[in-house]
């Protein structure tokens, strides 16, 4: 007599109906306040480019500032897109 063995059986295949199920999990994003939580030091840019307060920072300062890497640069290119928002 001849034994036949059950095939193998992968567990994502077998369906339990008393599994639970994955809920999916919608996140809601605040809106808005996102500038407010980027800008960290108010004025940083502005004094390492030495510019006086109250004055504005010139267009070719900005974009030269923009080029540099570090902390420098990252203030620059967000206070470019910001003036984008104007």
């Amino acid at each position: 007599m001849k034994t036949i063995e059950a095939p193998k059986v992968d567990e994502r295949m077998v369906h339990d109906p008393f599994k639970k199920k994955k809920e999916k999990k919608t996140v809601i994003a605040k809106k808005g306040g996102w500038i407010k939580d980027a800008i960290k030091k108010p004025g940083a840019l502005r004094s390492s480019l030495g510019v006086k307060e109250g004055q504005k920072i010139p267009a070719k300062k900005l974009a030269a500032a923009a080029k540099k890497p570090g902390k420098m640069g990252q203030r620059a290119r967000l206070a470019q897109t910001l003036k984008k928002m104007k």
